[in-house]
């Protein structure tokens, strides 16, 4: 198992914890990494852009005027595409953009992103980050000292205090063991783990997890 120092807010090595290999140092693929963020990231797509068919807008559909002898093109009702106020023809309508990936391939995935914060030295564990009240200042104060600015802070659960504190702080997130994903790991460029987090972590992606 690998070994990580684990700090506390002052910066300070205060212990050392081992990592699961079979979570932290498992083989990274791109490919599956891929297919995992673009699956998320399609989830999120709302789907719901949609335009007024020829059948959608209020109108007559008496013909405009007589097909022929008038020496202007051939028109149908008001409701004609090629009229303002008209029908759109090829405008988007409601759909579901999500896409189906078998739960086994996400749990490796995340494997994978977790790996690649590790091998990437991007990886860092406190020993805790408890506030006693809402407080930005000293919020940013210990991301500060920690080296963190930019990052992933993945807590055992949640904590409202910690979140509300880093709300107005750009680059920083919050997030409980149950919420981590793929593609927050991959877009922060640190990874922070309050140690409680990492038995979490390990009771969701392990063998019985």
């Amino acid at each position: 198992m690998a070994v990580v120092d684990v700090i506390n807010i002052a910066g300070e090595v205060v212990a050392q914890t081992e990592l699961d290999e079979a979570i932290f140092n498992v083989q990274v693929k791109k490919s599956i990494l891929h297919q995992v963020v673009t699956a998320q990231l399609a989830g999120r797509r709302a789907g719901c852009a949609s335009v007024k068919r020829r059948s959608d807008v209020s109108g007559s559909r008496r013909k405009l005027y007589r097909q022929k002898g008038t020496g202007r093109a051939r028109k149908g009702d008001i409701k004609s595409p090629v009229l303002r106020g008209g029908g759109v023809v090829f405008g988007p309508s409601p759909r579901d953009y999500s896409r189906k990936v078998p739960k086994k391939v996400r749990r490796l995935a995340l494997k994978m992103a977790l790996t690649s914060k590790v091998q990437e030295k991007e990886l860092i564990v406190l020993d805790q980050m408890a506030l006693d009240a809402i407080k930005t200042k000293v919020f940013v104060g210990i991301i500060k000292t920690i080296d963190a600015e930019k990052a992933l802070i993945v807590t055992h659960g949640k904590d409202e205090i910690l979140e509300r504190s880093s709300r107005n702080v750009p680059g920083v997130k919050i997030l409980p063991t149950d919420g981590l994903n793929v593609y927050d790991i991959l877009k922060y460029p640190k990874l922070v783990l309050v140690q409680p987090a990492i038995e979490g972590i390990k009771g969701r992606l392990g063998e019985n997890g």
